[in-house]
């Protein structure tokens, strides 16, 4: 127990640099705020140098976990803007575009040729041939109208 003990400001600031390029190697924004977390740790010790080692950890779990949940509640108000909103969003590209049947829909189920690929769909049943169009989307299935 000696070494934590020893903990002072510089140890939380080389764990802020550290996390912080792990965030730069990882694909997703976690790692930035635990580091910045640790930054603000280090800066209370340098400051308040008797804070024990037990209430740092604490100190760096609470900015962790609170930053965290504060960017998370500030990206669902305010989304990242994209010039292509649907990029990711396979099936919700096809929405408003028309199709030919090339099989009935039966039941309300049927397939459809959409580009280079087959999707399940659903809507009224409708005889092979006939226009649809893309109304929706739920999970991998396409939900059609008749466009006659």
């Amino acid at each position: 127990m000696d070494l934590l003990s020893e903990i002072t400001y510089w140890h939380w600031w080389v764990l802020g640099v550290v996390l912080i390029i792990f965030e730069v190697l990882s694909p997703m924004v976690f790692m930035l705020w635990m580091g910045i977390s640790a930054g603000v740790v280090g800066l209370l010790v340098l400051l308040f140098p008797e804070i024990p080692w037990e209430m740092q950890i604490i100190l760096f779990g609470v900015f962790s976990v609170a930053s965290i949940a504060i960017w998370r509640a500030y990206l669902k108000r305010n989304p990242t803007k994209t010039d292509q909103p649907r990029l990711n969003r396979r099936g919700e590209q096809y929405v408003g575009r028309v199709f030919t049947l090339e099989e009935p829909i039966v039941n309300g189920q049927g397939k459809i040729r959409v580009d280079d690929s087959t999707w399940k769909i659903t809507g009224d049943d409708c005889p092979e041939g006939t226009r649809v169009e893309v109304t929706g989307v739920a999970g991998v299935i396409l939900e059609v109208e008749s466009n006659d």
